[in-house]
């Protein structure tokens, strides 16, 4: 345990950052399985571009901080081709 002053206001923070963190990453996660869920539901081509434009924000918006940029990058890539084909397909 901490035992200087400044030491323990850092965990502190610390703590509260990693909450937020796991909030964020969580709700990437959700917004890239509601895009894929969409796809395989055969959901509407409207839709789909909706659910990709939201997921594709949260990443872009979580990029340096709990998501490295090249891992951004590549999702949003992936989703992006994913709902390309399927819009291609409709």
């Amino acid at each position: 345990m901490a035992n200087i002053k400044s030491a323990k206001k850092r965990t502190r923070q610390i703590e509260k950052r990693t909450m937020v963190n796991a909030v964020r990453r969580g709700s990437v996660r959700t917004a890239i399985k509601s895009v894929l869920k969409a796809i395989d539901a055969k959901g509407d081509v409207t839709k789909v571009k909706e659910l990709f434009k939201d997921a594709e924000s949260k990443i872009a918006k979580s990029k340096n901080k709990i998501i490295h940029n090249n891992t951004s990058a590549r999702k949003i890539g992936r989703l992006a081709k994913k709902v390309a084909a399927y819009s291609k397909a409709q």
